[in-house]
């Protein structure tokens, strides 16, 4: 008991002189890369440019996650189970290292003076809080190892392990060494050590998702043991009362086959496979990973872009979408983007950027209220979104997601400049010339996603020939590049290859339709429809609309028009108007907005609309 005392009393000390301090904010000056990167060559960079200072939607969004959400994070509550062990929660301390991974994230694009400081001290808080051998979790030592303790491990490399990347400060470095030592001499097969199948939740799964940060952390010190330790834990799968990940995966080809189906955790794991995948080359690990993804998108997958119903994989097609179903985890979207960026990196297939596209337009950005930057655990389509301010997975999950955006508008495809989405951005980035570094600036002017046109004004310091990559969205109908008179096409899911000697001040017009198209409701919802405009699902909002019809008869080539009055306090500036006929025979009209923007006054909102579609 007095040991208990003592420690309490040893980290609220710690916690006062850091709040209390303000620990001095340190310069950051890093903007460090892992030492070692895999066998597999890597097709797509998950990487900043120098600079990305996305606009536009996408941009507006972003911003609003950063001042109503992460400025905003309730930092004793995040650090509570690391000052005064053990946690309120088994899982209370996974927080943090989200935290920490979001706002790396978003410093590096926004340099925000206030996020610095937050950043600064939270992470001198963690670390602060670890133990000697390493150790960095809520629980007392009765319980080390058990049920959220190697998760929370998880999230707490992640989180140091970005932090370091922008401050340089080896303390941070040492702290995640120190995490993985420990699991390395805590887990394995040799005598004395523990099993990881069962230091962890659902079969297993919530520990061995440690795979990810620790194929990280080799990857930043080219220790083998970390790298034999991520194999320790794809055998693990197959220990009695395991997850069987790989094996399922490659037997069934079914996520719902695996273990309990979680779908959180299993995706968590996959992350980690394909990171693997990339390091060693192992073609199961990639095999595996394909199939999940293949059977996500065919079967399991909602127009939003989302998975998961009560938290798991449900049976083929069974894609209910209303409150009661708990649909659509926060953390299970952004563990979905996660992994596709990974297969994205792999194989520069376009498949998982459109996977990318979908959700981040639509269910990521639905999850967060961007009026008051609070999160809903579970995102219905149909129903009011359930936005809570209080410390929750989700509320941690979702900024992280957010945080990526400035990772997806633009990249190196292959070494190729290349963009990918259409918003107003400014972007310079170093390019290879002649095999000679070469800096580029590319200044991207549009109004998307309401208008499909972009001007894309191209700085380079002296003539240079090389090439400029478009995206042609897998929705886009007409797309066409326009460089000094010269016109470049091409086809919904290719890229256009613009290959020229570019010279100061020379622009890309760009221009494409952006077609409505209506989508079935499927085995869910037989007698519903649903309307996708471009990347984006609409969504009927009760408190933009007076109409009390429920049912209606939609033509089949749907034609919205951009009018409509939004309230004052609205967030957005998208709203539609779909002509529609009542079930009396009446014309009336029916107001469309967003769904990512639907439900953020507290009001009912639907994706699925009682409508039949008129043959003629």
């Amino acid at each position: 008991m007095m040991k208990l005392l003592f420690t309490r009393t040893l980290a609220a000390l710690l916690f006062c002189t850091v709040i209390i301090g303000q620990i001095k904010a340190q310069e950051y000056t890093a903007s460090l890369k892992p030492e070692f990167n895999g066998v597999v060559p890597t097709v797509w960079d998950i990487q900043l440019p120098a600079q990305n200072n996305i606009k536009g939607y996408l941009g507006d969004r972003y911003a609003e996650n950063l001042k109503n959400r992460l400025l905003q994070v309730d930092e004793a509550g995040l650090l509570d189970g690391y000052t005064h062990r053990p946690g309120k929660h088994r899982w209370i301390g996974e927080h943090v290292g989200k935290y920490l991974e979001a706002a790396v994230n978003t410093w590096k694009i926004t340099k925000d003076p206030a996020l610095k400081k937050q950043m600064d001290r939270i992470a001198n808080t963690l670390v602060s809080t670890q133990l000697p051998d390493g150790y960095l979790g809520t629980y007392l030592p009765e319980n080390y190892w058990t049920s959220w303790d190697v998760w929370s491990h998880k999230y707490n490399l992640v989180g140091l392990m970005a932090y370091y990347s922008v401050s340089g400060d080896r303390k941070f470095y040492t702290a995640a060494v120190k995490i993985g030592d420990l699991l390395c001499r805590t887990f394995g097969d040799k005598p004395g050590q523990k099993d990881i199948i069962k230091a962890g939740s659902h079969v297993g799964m919530a520990a061995t998702s440690v795979l990810d940060p620790m194929v990280d952390l080799y990857r930043w010190t080219g220790d083998k043991k970390y790298l034999d330790f991520c194999r320790y834990i794809v055998s693990a799968y197959d220990h009695q009362g395991g997850p069987a990940i790989i094996k399922s995966l490659l037997k069934y080809q079914q996520v719902n086959k695996v273990a309990n189906g979680k779908a959180y955790e299993m995706l968590s794991n996959l992350v980690g496979v394909i990171k693997l995948y990339r390091v060693t080359g192992q073609p199961e690990l990639f095999e595996a990973s394909k199939i999940a993804f293949d059977d996500i998108v065919a079967k399991r997958l909602f127009v939003s872009g989302t998975t998961s119903d009560h938290e798991r994989f449900k049976d083929d097609f069974d894609l209910q979408a209303d409150t009661a179903a708990h649909m659509g985890e926060g953390c299970v979207t952004t563990t979905w983007v996660q992994f596709n960026m990974q297969m994205l990196g792999a194989t520069g297939e376009m498949k998982y950027f459109n996977e990318i596209e979908k959700s981040v337009y639509n269910h990521l950005l639905a999850a967060e209220n961007p009026a008051t930057g609070c999160v809903s655990y579970y995102t219905p389509l149909n129903g009011i979104k359930p936005y809570k301010c209080h410390i929750t997975c989700c509320l941690s999950s979702v900024p992280r997601g957010i945080s990526l955006i400035p990772y997806l508008n633009y990249g190196q495809l292959a070494k190729v400049p290349t963009v990918f989405l259409y918003e107003s951005a400014d972007i310079k980035d170093r390019v290879l010339v002649n095999n000679q570094p070469m800096e580029l600036g590319l200044k991207v002017q549009s109004k998307f996603p309401q208008k499909g046109a972009a001007t894309i004004s191209v700085s380079v310091p002296k003539t240079s020939m090389f090439t400029i990559q478009l995206r042609v969205p897998v929705w886009a109908t007409g797309f066409k590049a326009t460089v000094q008179g010269k016109v470049y096409t091409g086809k919904p899911d290719e890229l256009v290859k613009i290959s020229r000697t570019w010279k100061a001040a020379d622009q890309i017009a760009v221009s494409f339709d952006i077609p409505v198209n209506i989508l079935p409701g499927g085995k869910s919802y037989p007698n519903d429809i649903a309307i996708k405009r471009g990347p984006q699902v609409l969504a009927f909002d009760q408190s933009l609309n007076k109409n009390t019809d429920i049912s209606y008869s939609v033509s089949k080539n749907p034609a919205l028009t951009s009018q409509g009055k939004l309230p004052s306090d609205w967030i957005g500036t998208q709203v539609y108007q779909l002509p529609v006929t009542t079930k009396t025979g009446g014309k009336t009209q029916l107001t469309l907005v967003p769904y990512s923007d639907a439900s953020q006054t507290g009001g009912s909102s639907s994706v699925w609309i009682p409508a039949t579609v008129k043959t003629k």
